[in-house]
């Protein structure tokens, strides 16, 4: 072994953390305070401002162990091994991202899987460091894997406040458990076995949730190919159960041979056919369906197999299933809902979508970013004149407190009416709008308040129900000057202010 393999104990620290930061999820709060310890003198917002940052740390501390020319696996010893594998994996991956973006945004252009250009290059930089072929071809997909799901999550599902951050940290953990280091040992060819539910009313973005796991699975690479040998865009399937008759809704999933019933004049493949092995289902509104056809769910996610209608033959389902619905949980599993052995199939994970008026209620400059979001899809450009034109014609039109029943969808139809007459409205059939409560409550969920945030949020809550100082600092156990400063500290937050 190169004696200029060996570690020091602060080089083992650092990389000991490294690898933690490697293995973290990318949504998560562990991950920024890994990063402000790894490279200190550094606020996270330049951190998140400069992506190479911890790339060049890691890079100039490593370098020392290539004086005799580059350093390999099998240099360092047994107990630094897995830390070196881990960082150098981390170096791999950064100087691979943007060609690793490219492929993602031409794939979905294409039909077919494309030839990656780049894996020549990649394979060889990893067998410098004693990765072997077949090690470099898993990772290799687990860094597509990876780069895909930060792709589709962070796209598809933005904004600041809270719930949405609670959302990408649940995405990803059900893409790649809350533990990846043991995702990438075990589970990272498995996960078909692991269903999900999704809850959220109508307009929420339920199906961009689902569509960013069903894209984001593990897709093996072919090096003789020279491709991965499936096209991600193909291995998401989603199927409204509520827009189909009952007569047609076992045919739709399962598929039917000819003459199965009058109208089969030929061979039909359902869904379940349909979907890749390396691929999700979505089944939205999944409580809408009869009994006859829950069972025949059920024992889809039992036995992974089925039988097309008219057949004796039974047929594998290999790929992963999505749930969803609009109804809340409880009527869900109501009398003619979502029977509970079912529902227990289904529930190995449970994610809340959350509604507009909460995330609005978290944070109001959401909209501001939303609006921003919409108007670049739909004029192609960032236009900072329609921006606050519509802006300025939803803040005139409709009150400070209205509750979006329509939800992310309503507010994109809104924004395509102002540009189209110049006002909106509004729905005029809305429910009552979100209290702030429900906003605290939806945070609290998601794991996302500081204890000040905490404790000046239940405050709030309790001073809304009993709005006497005295009994706040009673019900709490603070004193009435503490309890007034939360309380200020509540309305500052609600008005998007900084910490006073």
């Amino acid at each position: 072994m190169p004696q200029s393999c060996l570690l020091t104990a602060p080089e083992r620290e650092f990389f000991r953390r490294l690898a933690r930061f490697v293995f973290s999820n990318p949504f998560s709060r562990e991950r920024e305070q890994l990063l402000l310890e790894l490279v200190p003198g550094m606020t996270l917002p330049a951190l998140q401002g400069d992506q190479l940052a911890l790339y060049r740390v890691a890079a100039q501390k490593l370098q020392r162990f290539d004086v005799g020319g580059a350093a390999r696996l099998d240099d360092f010893t047994a107990e630094d091994r897995p830390l070196l594998e881990a960082a150098y994996l981390y170096l791999t991956y950064i100087r691979y991202l943007e060609k690793l973006d490219r492929l993602i945004e031409c794939q979905l252009l294409e039909e077919t899987p494309l030839e990656v250009w780049f894996a020549e290059e990649l394979y060889t930089d990893m067998g410098r460091r004693g990765f072997g072929d077949e090690a470099i071809g898993r990772y290799f997909a687990f860094f597509y894997q990876l780069r895909r799901a930060f792709y589709f999550i962070q796209r598809s599902l933005p904004g600041e406040s809270p719930s949405m951050r609670g959302l990408r940290l649940a995405l990803w953990n059900n893409t790649f458990t809350y533990d990846m280091h043991n995702f990438n040992l075990r589970l990272w060819n498995r996960m078909e076995d692991f269903s999900t539910l999704l809850l959220g009313e109508t307009g929420t973005g339920k199906g961009s949730a689902a569509s960013a796991i069903g894209r984001s699975s593990f897709i093996p690479y072919a090096p003789a190919r020279r491709r991965f040998v499936e096209n991600f865009a193909h291995t998401f399937i989603a199927l409204n159960l509520s827009q189909f008759p009952e007569t047609l809704i076992e045919s739709e999933l399962f598929g039917h041979q000819k003459g199965a019933f009058t109208g089969a004049i030929n061979n039909h493949e359902g869904v379940f056919e349909r979907c890749s092995a390396h691929g999700a289902l979505f089944l939205d509104e999944i409580g809408e369906v009869s009994a006859p056809v829950q069972i025949k769910l059920l024992q889809v996610l039992q036995e992974r197999t089925f039988v097309s209608l008219g057949s004796h033959a039974p047929k594998r389902f290999k790929g992963r299933v999505i749930g969803a619905t609009n109804r809340p949980l409880s009527e869900l599993r109501g009398q003619n809902g979502l029977r509970d052995d079912l529902f227990y199939r289904l529930c190995s994970d449970v994610i809340v979508v959350p509604p507009l008026r909460v995330r609005l209620g978290e944070a109001p400059g959401e909209l501001e970013q939303l609006v921003a979001i919409l108007i670049g899809r739909m004029t192609g450009e960032a236009s900072p004149p329609l921006i606050d034109h519509v802006l300025t014609a939803l803040r005139r039109d409709l009150s400070a407190d209205y509750g979006w029943p329509g939800n992310v969808r309503e507010l994109e139809q809104a924004v395509r009416r102002i540009l189209l007459t110049g006002a909106y409205g509004g729905d005029r059939g809305e429910p009552a709008a979100a209290t702030e409560e429900e906003a605290f409550l939806a945070a609290v969920r998601a794991g996302s308040l500081s204890a000040e945030q905490l404790l000046a949020g239940y405050c709030a809550l309790l001073y809304r129900r009993h709005p006497v100082y005295v009994e706040v600092a009673q019900r709490t156990g603070l004193d009435r000057r503490t309890v007034r400063k939360y309380l200020d500290e509540a309305e500052r937050q609600l008005n998007g202010l900084p910490p006073g």
